[in-house]
């Protein structure tokens, strides 16, 4: 009887706890203040969690929506684009709009369907590359601080792979909280809080083409589309128009806060779906009720986990985001160059978006896919016939 309650606990645990330093470091690195940081963190971490509990109680299937983990990851090797975070804002919003016409008008998302996996894996492996290397050049510049927090990550991926991510947020808190003793900061001084802080959104050339485009890319390639998979493995066919037409009115609504888009969970998705929710296949829903319950509980406490994470030694917090992101690293990289005939134009847009370059105000990603398209393309044609 409790089975659904306790894996929507879980799912909900790790799905915060694993990546919440990544979301908070992409909406740094667009230009976030650490007050509308923290405001982005609660809203998307409350819009993720009334989705799912909306989705689940709608359809009686355990659906359960996410943030981009991924697409926090291009926002941080981003950087600020041509308007600053407004621009930021309207390039969310943007998205949102984006995903709502995917689940109402067909040919939008049969376009989507087009796109190579090759090279949209491809972009996202470049992406995750500048932040993946967080733990090796933290070790490098402060090894008593950021040493332990690889050793607890590489243990528990041993014994409990599920829990590494959140076991070195652990880790990394403890190394917080020692580096505030030896500093005399007081607890007292974290925020309890909610920070809700609003901006208007603004939209420029750089943002649309350096944000709104390649996240919507990375939110459908590597959570939506995979998030349907996932479930369909589990013997669930998700609502593809509902929850899409859901989740982009949720990324809609969290935007203006500084939510920088909700979609459906790929990597936590089996926790609530699978036979740890119980083997009561129609009581599943009840786990990602839970989850969703718990995620807004968590996001209220967005303003705490914010300014824990500004009080870090050097190194620290981008060696948890790496850690987070490695194994969706691993996962993009494979699918990337899975295919012989792809690999050099896989390859290419890898080294592009990994360059972190930013030519006419828009950042690496766009400029990875339009040469990676491109180069795929003019090589296509010399490809099939060496293999026909």
């Amino acid at each position: 009887m409790l089975r659904p309650f306790t894996a929507g606990i879980v799912s909900g645990l790790v799905a915060f706890t694993s990546s919440f330093v990544v979301v908070l470091t992409g909406l740094h690195g667009v230009g976030a203040s650490a007050q509308q940081a923290a405001s982005g963190l609660l809203a998307v971490s409350i819009g993720m969690g009334l989705a799912s509990i909306l989705l689940a109680s709608w359809t009686r299937l355990p659906i359960t929506i996410a943030w981009s983990t991924p697409g926090a990851a291009l926002l941080a090797t981003t950087g600020a684009v041509e308007g600053g975070w407004p621009a930021a804002i309207g390039a969310f919003l943007l998205v949102g709009v984006l995903v709502v016409l995917t689940g109402l008008v067909r040919p939008l998302g049969r376009l989507m369907a087009r796109i190579p996996t090759s090279i949209a894996q491809a972009m996202l492996a470049g992406v995750l590359l500048q932040l993946c290397l967080g733990p090796v050049l933290g070790v490098a510049a402060n090894p008593l601080a950021v040493l332990p927090v690889v050793l607890v990550w590489v243990i528990a991926q041993r014994v409990a792979p599920r829990w590494a991510s959140p076991l070195a947020f652990v880790a990394a808190a403890v190394v917080i909280g020692v580096e505030m003793a030896r500093s005399g900061v007081s607890l007292a001084s974290i925020p309890l809080q909610p920070v809700v802080e609003l901006t208007a959104p603004a939209l420029t050339l750089g943002a649309v083409l350096g944000i709104a485009l390649p996240l919507y890319l990375v939110t459908m390639a590597s959570q939506n589309v995979p998030g349907v998979a996932v479930m369909k493995g589990l013997g669930y066919e998700v609502p593809w128009r509902r929850t899409m037409v859901v989740t982009g009115l949720g990324s809609l609504a969290t935007a203006p806060a500084g939510g920088h888009g909700i979609n459906l969970a790929a990597i936590t998705a089996a926790l609530a779906a699978g036979p740890e929710a119980g083997e009561d296949r129609d009581r599943r829903w009840i786990a990602s009720v839970t989850s969703g319950v718990l995620l807004v509980l968590l996001g209220l406490g967005a303003a705490a986990c914010a300014q824990l994470i500004a009080l870090a030694p050097v190194g620290v917090i981008p060696a948890v985001a790496g850690l987070a992101l490695i194994a969706t690293f691993v996962v993009s990289l494979r699918a990337a160059l899975e295919e012989r005939s792809e690999q050099l134009p896989a390859g290419v847009t890898v080294l592009i978006a990994a360059s972190g370059i930013s030519a006419g105000g828009v950042s690496a990603a766009f400029w990875a896919l339009l040469v990676g398209l491109a180069l795929r393309a003019l090589l296509r044609p010399r490809s099939r016939r060496q293999h026909g």
